[in-house]
């Protein structure tokens, strides 16, 4: 499916981080309203949603209530041993029957080669070794080891879970800081840009497809979305100067977009069409008032548009976002003895 413009259909995910909620029922209305609004996915714990709550858990309690939108979990990587992230996620992956990823914020104080290895590590499109219709082996692959030592961990021994239903769930880095870049081109399915503009963002977006393919990958199995707080206020306005098509401001909210619901859709299409992202990631500033606005307003207006699609036509979050599922690298051809 193609926009009227020629590009594919744009993206969009929300985060439904609530401050100072810890019980996983006050998560479920926003995650449903997001899936109305037929969203790829919803995140929950992002680097300003800390203190909160366990995303995993939450997450999980989230998957029996929904069943489309994609569920993706921060993951600290600083705090989690790589193996217990592969199997958690993969978990969540399974009993929603494939709508998981998540998210690293790039490099932490581990290093780089730290956060390389759990991406590595995730899920099992390359590590994974069971077949994913039935959760066993499928004759074809078989236990492989994965051994890696870095400065602040290892991962040594074999790799027997069996694969999750998307082959690795979809894994998601904030790819902003220079540092997160390579890690991003190398291995994310999804990356994420905070930029004040279309330019810069065309150029960061550029950068990252060119360094793909330099480490033997398809650009185009890379999504690069641009991330921004949203301000909807509480009635439609015009958006405040310097929040409008151009971009969004810092403010002392991060970067922040301050306006009404058409402008933002407005700010969307221009950067979608413009080739700077592929989509957005969107975190309300009031999580129930904005998210209420955002799928309501803004996400109805690209539909009328459209730029954004009116229902999920495939189950799982790569489908929603048009990325295939990843073949094992440990597979064994039909031709081998």
């Amino acid at each position: 499916m193609t926009a009227p413009h020629g590009r594919g259909l744009l993206h969009l995910a929300a985060a439904v981080d609530q401050r100072g909620s810890f019980d996983a029922a006050a998560y479920v209305e926003p995650a449903q309203l997001a899936e109305r609004g037929a969203l790829d996915f919803v995140t929950l714990g992002g680097p300003f949603a800390s203190p909160g709550p366990d995303a995993l858990g939450v997450l999980a309690r989230l998957a029996p209530v929904t069943r489309r939108i994609g569920l993706v979990p921060a993951v600290s990587g600083i705090r989690t041993e790589a193996r217990r992230v592969q199997e958690a996620v993969a978990t969540l992956d399974w009993i929603s029957r494939g709508r998981a990823g998540w998210q690293s914020d790039g490099p932490t104080a581990g290093g780089e080669d730290e956060d390389e290895a759990r991406l590595r590590a995730d899920g099992g499109g390359d590590t994974g070794t069971g077949d994913g219709a039935t959760g066993g082996f499928n004759g074809r692959e078989g236990p492989h080891r994965v051994d890696y030592r870095g400065s602040t961990f290892s991962v040594t021994g074999p790799s027997i879970e069996p694969k999750p239903p998307q082959g690795h769930p979809v894994r998601v880095v904030d790819a902003t800081g220079s540092s997160a870049r390579g890690t991003a081109a190398r291995h994310a399915d999804v990356a994420l840009l905070r930029v004040t503009g279309p330019a810069q963002a065309r150029a960061l977006r550029a950068g990252l497809r060119r360094a793909a393919a330099e480490s033997g990958r398809d650009p185009d199995t890379l999504r690069v979305l641009g991330a921004l707080t949203v301000d909807l206020g509480d009635g439609e306005r015009a958006a405040e100067p310097g929040h409008g098509g151009g971009g969004p401001r810092h403010t002392a909210q991060g970067l922040l977009y301050r306006g009404g619901p058409v402008g933002l859709a407005q700010l969307i299409a221009v950067w979608h069409e413009s080739e700077a992202v592929d989509g957005f990631h969107l975190t309300p500033l009031e999580p129930r008032r904005d998210l209420e606005r955002l799928v309501n307003g803004t996400v109805a207006l690209l539909q009328h548009r459209g730029l954004f699609r009116t229902f999920y036509p495939g189950s799982t979050l790569r489908e929603h976002l048009r990325l295939a599922r990843p073949a094992s690298r440990y597979a064994v051809t039909g031709g081998a003895s």
